[in-house]
């Protein structure tokens, strides 16, 4: 286990910078509360969504009593083939690296015969995204209720995109009920990890003379709870999370809130009483709905002047950056796992990568005995002097060592595929390349990190500076290269 000094550890809660970004030329800086400001221990939270929706599905009569949360069967960043009723990890270009029919992996060369032409577009509605912690208990449902659909167990359901949106549909509901955020709010002790660098580090940016601005979903009398849970015991006496915020709005509806225009109501009791507001938005108010144009015109801020913080790449980065060209943060608490797993992975990986080089170099002259060889049988050029014997001989001994170096490296390979779960692997990574989760945090994120907290660490007057991007040419830092589970000779 990582001690809070360790290097790992360190490394583990930093902020890593897809483009570069001078926290002191914030203004302003917005944050989401679900897995943000507060974050969830993910089991209880998301077990206790799948159980509501469960239940949901038992009282339109089907058969799923039996059935039970999962909690590693998925991961952030999946993506539901609502065709084909598959659950895949693709990569930054859309191919399908691993795919789960049900809860069973498909085998390699059935998935690819299903997706060899098939490129995944998040645009069509084919895909679902899993983009969010939330989506697990949704995900662990769909799989199972995939294999009683194929078993013809289910009533009512046609095909597997009627299966996705019954499951849609039940989970939303879950939410909007609000039985689910009641037995939250009545034991957070169960369901919150309490972090106390949280409060530290907005205290930090409002001394700094950054507006704080709290922009969430969840309803007024969840939000105050969970607020006054996870912030007030960390905060100067006689003080709440209230005095940290500017500007408090619920009920946000986003991604909506920075697209459109929305009417806002002024939270006028504790007890989240409504009544209408026209005008600019008081600071030190609460408020219920409105837009980010509102914010912006209120504040007298815009664009790069602020900085909003979510869990949500589409509902909080995406629509926040390519509508109103806000600066991004996305937190991703898994990455912290993930980080810490690659470098116990590590010894691995450079053994790996060794046994990689000296592949290269057995393939490299496996192709030259075999383009001489073809040389000599077409007469079409100078060939070798040696006999076709000898050549023959040799590329017999070359697909013997190869042989032996995969067995080798197949199994390496496949214990770093799945460092960090044993059905998907790692969740930024998709074989050797970034994953499409990785890709879309790549394009609208400025920066990730894993915790609230870790702005405490960097300071508010931090620059946070992009690495120089990395192209396959590139020599100067180049690692050699890693293994595909599964490399066989038998393609050579």
């Amino acid at each position: 286990m990582e001690t809070a000094a360790s290097p790992n550890a360190l490394h583990a809660r930093g902020i890593f910078a897809n483009r570069t970004l001078n926290l002191r030329s914030i203004r302003a800086v917005g944050y989401d509360m679900d897995y943000t400001l507060v974050h969830y221990r993910v089991e209880p939270w998301e077990g206790r969504a799948y159980e509501h929706t469960r239940q949901r599905l038992v009282a339109r009569g089907w058969p799923v009593g039996h059935l039970t949360f999962v909690p590693d069967l998925a991961v952030r960043g999946l993506i539901i083939d609502t065709e084909l009723g598959n659950v895949v990890k693709a990569n930054r270009f859309g191919y399908v690296k691993r795919a789960h029919h049900g809860t069973a992996l498909v085998p390699f060369e059935e998935q690819r015969k299903v997706y060899a032409r098939v490129i995944v577009d998040l645009s069509k509605p084919r895909w679902e995204f899993l983009n969010t912690l939330f989506s697990l208990s949704e995900a662990c449902l769909f799989m199972q209720l995939v294999e009683m659909l194929d078993a013809r167990q289910l009533p009512e359901v046609l095909g597997y995109g009627d299966l996705y949106r019954a499951v849609r549909e039940s989970v939303d509901a879950s939410h909007m009920e609000g039985r689910l955020k009641q037995e939250i709010a009545a034991d957070p002790e169960t369901f919150v990890v309490l972090d106390p660098e949280v409060p530290l580090a907005l205290l930090d940016q409002k001394y700094a003379g950054k507006k704080l601005l709290l922009i969430t979903n969840s309803e007024w009398a969840y939000t105050a709870s969970m607020m006054h849970y996870a912030f007030d015991r960390f905060l100067p006496e006689g003080t709440s999370w209230r005095d940290l915020f500017d500007l408090v709005i619920v009920g946000a509806s986003k991604p909506g809130f920075f697209q459109g225009k929305r009417e806002v109501f002024e939270v006028a009791t504790e007890e989240g009483l409504l009544k209408p507001w026209y005008g600019r938005l008081r600071e030190g108010s609460r408020y219920y709905g409105g837009h980010a144009a509102l914010v912006e015109s209120s504040l007298g801020l815009s664009g790069d002047d602020i900085l909003y913080v979510g869990d949500h790449i589409f509902g909080d980065v995406s629509v926040s950056k390519s509508f109103l060209r806000w600066r991004t943060a996305l937190i991703l608490r898994e990455i912290e796992d993930e980080i810490v797993a690659e470098q116990r992975a590590r010894q691995t990986e450079l053994e790996l990568g060794a046994l990689m080089i000296e592949k290269e170099a057995l393939e490299q002259r496996f192709c030259q005995v075999r383009l001489l060889s073809q040389r000599q049988r077409g007469a079409y050029a100078p060939g070798s002097k040696r006999s076709r014997r000898d050549q023959a001989t040799e590329v017999a001994a070359l697909r013997a060592k190869l042989a032996e170096l995969d067995a080798r490296i197949g199994p390496m390979a496949q214990s770093v595929t799945v460092a960090s779960n044993p059905h998907w692997g790692l969740m930024m990574r998709a074989g050797n390349d970034k994953s499409h989760l990785a890709r879309q945090v790549e394009r609208w994120a400025d920066v990730y990190t894993s915790r609230v907290s870790n702005f405490m660490l960097a300071t508010p007057f931090a620059f946070l500076r992009a690495p120089r991007g990395s192209l396959p040419h590139d020599t100067l830092g180049s690692a050699p290269p890693a293994a595909e589970a599964g490399t066989t000779t038998g393609k050579l």
